[in-house]
């Protein structure tokens, strides 16, 4: 973990907001050797923001470039996105990481499921990135309210991706969860990051009891370092943080019908 200052080397709107519930999409790339050459998928970092921002914001870290640059894929939802929406190349901006523990691949996994709810792709291509590079045989399930031409963009990942969207402008209408029935059985392995309804109805699903299933928790964060005890989460073995013993738990440890405070960044 570091606090380092990061130079702007890229910073797009990869989608313009369709409404007031779905905002722009903006993708940041930034020069920072000294967290990109340790960072881990799942994991994220603080960014300070201007603005008026008081607190730094969370970010998953995106997808990484030779070691030395990471990207931040972010919505423009508030006084902090906004204000680093509108950062241009080569403005320096601080921010801390890498935080957090990140995804887990078992030894034994061959066959890797993801499931990316809304924005939730953020750190999955992460993960999709650098599975795909160990070899990994990779499953993509991507869903949106509406088409996101970002998506369709060549990557280094080699694998299936399946996109659904609500409104149907893309891919099979409808919500993510209901092509994980469709995939599931040869799974070895399970890797989720959305909003907290998809995980609950996750949590339901017969399909998934006998599967390992890692998800990401977006929380509100104050200090990402375990400090200010804002992100606590109740789990079967108690009181966890999502900075510090997350973002990434497992499925069935969280105690989902208790998590009527969470809230997304």
């Amino acid at each position: 973990m570091k606090q380092v200052t990061a130079s702007i080397i890229s910073n797009s709107e990869v989608m313009p907001a369709v409404d007031e519930v779905m905002p722009s999409i903006h993708l940041m790339w930034l020069e920072s050797s000294q967290i990109a050459a340790t960072a881990q998928p799942g994991q994220f970092v603080m960014v300070c923001c201007g603005g008026g921002s008081v607190l730094p914001r969370p970010l998953s870290i995106h997808q990484l470039a030779d070691r030395a640059k990471l990207a931040l894929l972010f919505t423009k939802v508030g006084k902090g996105t906004h204000w680093l929406s509108q950062c241009r190349v080569s403005d320096d901006i601080d921010i801390l990481g890498p935080l957090g523990n990140g995804f887990s691949i078992h030894p034994n996994s061959h066959n890797l499921l993801l499931v990316a709810g809304g924005m939730g792709i953020a750190p999955l291509f992460f993960l999709a990135e650098e599975a795909s590079k160990e070899g990994y045989s990779i499953t993509v399930l991507i869903g949106m309210r509406t088409a996101m031409v970002y998506l369709k963009r060549p990557s280094a990942i080699k694998g299936k991706f399946i996109i659904t969207t609500e409104d149907g402008t893309d891919g099979q209408q409808g919500i993510v969860t209901n092509l994980i029935p469709k995939y599931v059985d040869r799974a070895d392995q399970i890797f989720a990051c959305g909003p907290a309804g998809m995980y609950q109805a996750m949590a339901k699903m017969p399909e998934l009891r006998s599967k390992p299933v890692q998800i990401s928790l977006e929380v509100r964060m104050g200090c990402g370092r375990g400090v200010c005890y804002g992100c606590t989460v109740k789990t079967k073995s108690g009181l966890k943080q999502v900075c510090t013993d997350g973002p990434v738990f497992d499925l069935d440890d969280i105690l989902w019908d208790e998590l009527d405070f969470l809230t997304g960044v």
